[in-house]
């Protein structure tokens, strides 16, 4: 019987982030506004919308030795998130992430991948009975490619639904692709996975289709203020997002995975489910920061309550 639980399989970073004018060109120097550091890592910014959401959320992660790796273990704790499965590296620091974003709210990202990229599967071995019994397994591309094969292969194998993030963007084998349920990439991971050029909403479904082709189940294609794409059993649907000022696009996909892999648990459809994602990474793109971004769900409800109050009034 499975538990209701989602499995989070992924990095943690601690971000640095740069808030400029500009994002820099190669050999130009720029004066900054800002600077803050802010937990980060696609794995661990999922898990903690996950668990902000409502989800209960087992978090497979390494981080280091050290003064970072000793934050992270507590703030998880502090979230809720199950941390039975987070390991620590006496070799490797934890991971970090240098991040620039612009005041458009647009950003750049270089990692250092410190222990993450020292995750192996052997590490998964204690982790094997909390995956099979999950109700999902959520991963993204921050841990080696041969972690990931092995985590999906083997909740694949136990009919536990997998949700792969594709980020970064990164060449992914049919032999993996067939074993994932629903791939979530952004318009430049869906291009670089389909060959298909991805600029708007019809570019986005013909990638979409390709991808399917290649042995997914499902492929929903995020495109940031446009939306998201679903292509669901050869049928397309388009989920519009919500029109906000962008502050701070870093996270924001984090959150729609997290917020999907919630919904899905609760049983809601696939097209309910992306609706509430992009509920949530609209919210998450109003702040700055990485975790600092991720909302809680009773900051979801009021908003929508807001929101209806407002037309209500019109």
């Amino acid at each position: 019987m499975k538990s209701g639980k989602i499995v989070v399989i992924g990095s943690s970073n601690m971000d640095m982030v740069v808030k400029t004018d500009h994002i820099p060109v190669p050999g130009e120097t720029v004066l900054s506004g800002s600077f803050f550091m802010n937990p980060g890592g696609k794995g661990a910014n999922q898990a903690v919308t996950v668990a902000r959401l409502g989800g209960e959320v087992v978090f497979i992660s390494k981080l280091g030795n050290d003064v970072f790796g000793k934050q992270f273990s507590q703030l998880f704790s502090d979230e809720g998130i199950d941390t039975s499965f987070i390991l620590s590296d006496e070799d490797f620091p934890s991971g970090v992430a240098l991040i620039t974003v612009d005041k458009a709210g647009e950003n750049s990202i270089v990692v250092a991948s410190g222990a993450n990229a020292n995750l192996h599967s052997k590490d998964m071995q204690k982790a094997l009975d909390e995956i099979a019994a999950a109700s999902l397994v959520l991963l993204q591309l921050e841990i080696p490619m041969d972690v990931v094969h092995f985590a999906v292969n083997y909740a694949a194998s136990k009919n536990v639904k997998v949700i792969l993030n594709p980020a970064p963007a990164n060449e992914l084998s049919e032999e993996l692709l067939k074993n994932i349920d629903i791939l979530t990439p952004n318009k430049t991971e869906a291009s670089m996975i389909s060959g298909v050029d991805v600029t708007n909403i019809e570019s986005a479904k013909k990638a979409a289709k390709a991808i399917c082709s290649k042995g997914v189940k499902n492929v929903v294609v995020t495109m940031g203020p446009l939306g998201a794409v679903i292509c669901q059993d050869g049928k397309f649907s388009v989920v519009a997002a919500q029109k906000v000022e962008t502050v701070d696009t870093t996270a924001a996909g984090d959150v729609f995975n997290g917020a999907l892999a919630v919904a899905l648990c609760k049983g809601d459809s696939l097209e309910e489910a992306v609706g509430f994602a992009c509920e949530a990474a609209a919210l998450s793109v109003t702040r700055l920061g990485a975790q600092s971004s991720i909302p809680y769900r009773n900051e979801l409800i009021a908003r929508k309550l807001n929101i209806a109050n407002i037309k209500e009034s019109q």
